[in-house]
């Protein structure tokens, strides 16, 4: 593992010097990036064999605790002890970047629209824009998202997103079920 990552982030090294191209650069930093994923994936898989529970590693991953299970965990299903999946569906990343523009943008009914039944009997306009207020009551008026990065979670995906206001920041938490529906919202403090 050590030694793949080394061997990208020297190819990257290259690729930025005089001599090496821009789309070779793009290239050698994709990999650099899919090599140390990995790297994290294993350490933090050495982590949990070493006994580290999920807070711990969240607290040096910057994240919550669930935040580090959904994207690093291991999930078996209750139902069958099978291995759950651990792949994003193609596209989720713009679904979700979608569903927070509308979001942040205050447009309820097609928020609400993106709602899957259960949490489209939960809510209205008027619930989701009173949530809305409280918090640019808070953190002043809204300025900006930061970046989504879909996660697997269960038979879905989640995405937590940083949203800056301009006096703070508050995270916005995101549950898409397997057909791309809104399954749980949460509002929360970003971590520390």
């Amino acid at each position: 593992m050590a030694t793949s990552v080394a061997a990208a982030a020297r190819r990257l090294v290259e690729e930025l010097g005089q001599h090496g191209s821009p789309q070779g650069a793009v290239a050698a930093a994709r990999d650099l990036s899919a090599a140390a994923e990995a790297a994290l994936q294993a350490a933090v898989d050495r982590a949990r064999a070493a006994g580290q529970s999920w807070r711990e590693i969240g607290d040096v991953l910057g994240t919550t605790r669930q935040a580090a299970f959904q994207r690093f965990g291991h999930p078996v299903d209750p139902r069958t002890g099978r291995p759950m999946t651990r792949v994003v569906p193609p596209g989720a990343t713009e679904r979700a970047t979608a569903f927070l523009d509308r979001f942040t943008a205050g447009r309820w009914d097609e928020v609400l629209a993106d709602f899957d039944d259960v949490m489209r009997e939960r809510h209205s306009p008027g619930l989701l824009g009173s949530g809305w207020a409280q918090l640019v009551g808070m953190f002043g008026s809204y300025q900006a998202m930061g970046e989504v990065t879909p996660v697997p979670a269960g038979n879905g995906v989640v995405v937590d997103v940083l949203l800056y206001f301009e006096a703070g920041e508050a995270m916005v938490w995101v549950r898409f079920d397997q057909e791309g529906k809104v399954a749980g919202l949460r509002l929360h403090p970003p971590p520390p």
